[in-house]
């Protein structure tokens, strides 16, 4: 079951998943298909035809444009904003507005568990890679390496990190992390 708040505007043709949470004054656009165990925060704009996975955390007034896709457990911080025309303009060269055939959509890809900082922004034709961390601030403008740790304008690799956020020396490291692999082990202990 999905909890949609009544200040939320959510289009007929919207998918949402089961367990999925909708909050106070989020606009979800035509086409969009958002996973299950979702949680979209206060003032999210997602737009047509986004593809979001399964137990997406989308912080608050995020906007999530046209040509995005969130793989499963991607986390967004509040106020992260993605692009989608790396050549914008209101107006054609004539002055002449603009519309849906004026413009070259370009993709952008986040990948299984990548974690983006509080007002980060992220240029689209950019793929942020498997449990990689965009630090807060940063502007994004080239694809990014799984478990890479990022941060500046422009974003800059300054390290690795685990799928748990652990800081470790290498790629390689980071991808094998022995810790995350008994953290996770002991956590399932847990729940038994």
């Amino acid at each position: 079951m999905t909890n949609v708040h009544s200040t939320a505007e959510v289009d007929d043709d919207v998918e949402l998943g089961a367990g999925t949470v909708v909050w106070h004054y989020c606009q979800i656009r035509r086409g969009a298909r958002i996973g299950e165990d979702c949680r979209i925060g206060r003032g999210v704009f997602i737009d047509a035809s986004v593809r979001i996975g399964h137990r997406v955390k989308i912080q608050n007034f995020v906007s999530v444009y046209q040509g995005v896709t969130l793989e499963d457990g991607v986390f967004v911080g509040p106020q992260v904003t993605f692009t989608n025309d790396l050549s914008p303009r209101a107006v054609t060269p004539d002055l002449a507005p603009k519309d849906a055939h004026d413009w070259i959509l370009t993709q952008t890809l986040v990948r299984q568990g990548a974690s983006i900082g509080a007002n980060s922004t992220i240029v689209c034709g950019t793929i942020l890679g498997r449990w990689c961390l965009v630090g807060a601030g940063s502007v994004v403008t080239r694809d990014v390496p799984d478990h890479a740790l990022v941060v500046g304008s422009p974003a800059r690799r300054i390290g690795w990190v685990c799928a748990t956020g652990n800081r470790h020396e290498s790629q390689e490291e980071a991808s094998a992390c022995r810790s995350c692999t008994q953290e996770r082990l002991v956590d399932r202990e847990r729940e038994s």
